[in-house]
């Protein structure tokens, strides 16, 4: 049935890229206000009759599920808007902010329920009984359902994030409503009157943890945060599939949004190699990886000393004394200037994100294992943290 829809609405259209991810976005929250207006209108009417708060709450948050739609439509619209003046970049991360709004409202939902659950714990009701509200209420979990099903698909095939969020708001609806049941069956057949507030105030933690989860993961894209180990691997492989480039460091990933990223990196390549000829091969790997990965990519050059005894010796002493310090250590843009009493050696070192220690006790332990393998290095050396 979805992938019908899919064919009906998007394929046929030929839309391709950032034109197919809007429609699918817009197909989804048309769904999902249809979907979720039928749903609060059932369940207001199932919970005004049994007087059952978690129904009335599951209503209220149906409703507030159609603007979880409507605010994913408008996202996906503004995101997909062209770059301008204002924004050189694109309004792709307002598809963040809209995720971000999303998450507010199962934040609200996890609040009401526990609020007007708590009340029922304090002032517990009699619940009104009925099989035709339990059968309501569970064609109610297979809507959801369906919701999360189609969302999950359409998240799949979009990487949109509001997608995603959407998901997860309908599988809460799940919970609440499959607890609501359970709640109404113990008040029936048991004295316990407060069984409805409790549950409730369960599922409402539950939901907030959720909405958590969620929030975390769309702060982590606005703040920005590091890229995935594939997509890293990826733009490993392509810079350093020719033989000139010897390796990569100091990668940077820039994400304004679906399909608007730019990165950097520094290529090292042997320091007696051709420019031109250099300079012609990092154009040629940039173009290659804005094709395959649709990346924007700017890659320096780091022309380093090759096939040189002296200079390899002390490289692999480097390597041996911080791996000796940390396994975690590594290092790059390693320099050498020998002296009459003393060897420089110069390089960038690359460590974790350790609390324990700070950059210049790191860089203290460094030195003094230095100083114990051979007093007449002086060493230079930049502490920093990988962006990947």
């Amino acid at each position: 049935m979805i992938n019908r829809a899919i064919d009906k609405y998007v394929e046929k259209r030929n839309l391709k890229g950032e034109a197919k991810r809007e429609r699918l976005g817009i197909l989804s929250g048309i769904i999902g206000i249809i979907c979720n207006l039928t749903l609060c209108t059932v369940k207001f009417l199932v919970g005004s009759l049994t007087g059952s708060v978690s129904i009335t709450a599951d209503a209220v948050n149906n409703l507030s599920d159609a603007g979880s739609s409507i605010v994913t439509i408008a996202g996906t619209k503004l995101a997909n808007k062209p770059v301008d003046r204002e924004h050189p970049f694109g309004h792709g991360r307002l598809e963040y902010i809209s995720a971000l709004i999303v998450s507010f409202f199962i934040f609200l939902m996890g609040f009401e329920l526990a609020k007007s659950s708590i009340q029922k714990i304090i002032h517990p009701e009699n619940v009104k009984f009925n099989i035709w509200y339990i059968v309501v209420l569970a064609i109610a979990i297979l809507v959801k359902l369906f919701m999360a099903y189609y969302n999950n698909i359409f998240y799949k095939k979009t990487d949109n994030i509001s997608l995603k969020a959407v998901r997860q708001d309908s599988l809460n609806d799940c919970f609440a409503t499959l607890a609501t049941i359970v709640a109404l069956i113990i008040a029936h057949f048991t004295p316990f009157k407060r069984a409805d507030g409790i549950i409730g105030l369960i599922v409402a933690i539950i939901i907030f943890l959720a909405g958590v989860d969620i929030i975390k993961d769309i702060l982590g894209k606005l703040l920005g945060q590091p890229p995935s180990e594939e997509l890293v691997k990826s733009i490993e492989k392509i810079v350093t599939e020719n033989e000139q480039i010897i390796g990569i460091h100091d990668l940077i990933v820039h994400d304004y949004g679906p399909g608007r990223i730019i990165a950097s990196a520094h290529a090292e390549v042997p320091s007696t190699a051709d420019i031109v000829e250099i300079h012609d091969i990092i154009d040629n790997i940039e173009k290659k990886i804005e094709k395959e990965l649709k990346i924007v990519m700017c890659i320096h050059m780091d022309p380093i000393v090759v096939n040189d005894e002296e200079v390899d010796k002390y490289k692999s002493l480097t390597e041996n004394i911080l791996k000796s310090i940390n396994e975690d250590y590594n290092f790059h843009d390693f320099k050498m200037v020998k002296g009459p009493t003393h060897t420089n050696l110069i390089f960038d070192l690359v460590v974790p994100y350790d609390k324990s220690k700070s950059n210049t006790q790191i860089l203290n332990d460094v030195k003094e294992k230095f100083k114990e393998a051979d007093e007449t290095i002086n060493l230079v050396v930049t502490v920093e943290h990988s962006y990947v």
